[in-house]
C-alpha cells in the first residue's frame, strides 16, 4: 500500500507539472497536487518505509 501512494503521489506531482505549463487545464492539475501532497504527508506522518 505503501508504494501505491508513493506512485500515486508522484504521478500526481508529474501532472501538476505539466499542467503547470499547459494553462487551460486550470483548477484540476492543482486539485490534483493537493491531493498528491495529502498523499506524501500522509506516507510521512504513518512511517512507511520503501519496501525493496
Amino acid at each position: 500500500m505503501g508504494n501505491f501512494l508513493y506512485l500515486f503521489a508522484v504521478v500526481f506531482v508529474i501532472l501538476w507539472a505539466i499542467g503547470y505549463f499547459a494553462y487551460s487545464i486550470g483548477a484540476i492539475i492543482h486539485l490534483l497536487l493537493i491531493l498528491a501532497l495529502i498523499s506524501v504527508l500522509l506516507r510521512i506522518i504513518r512511517g512507511d518505509k520503501i519496501i525493496k
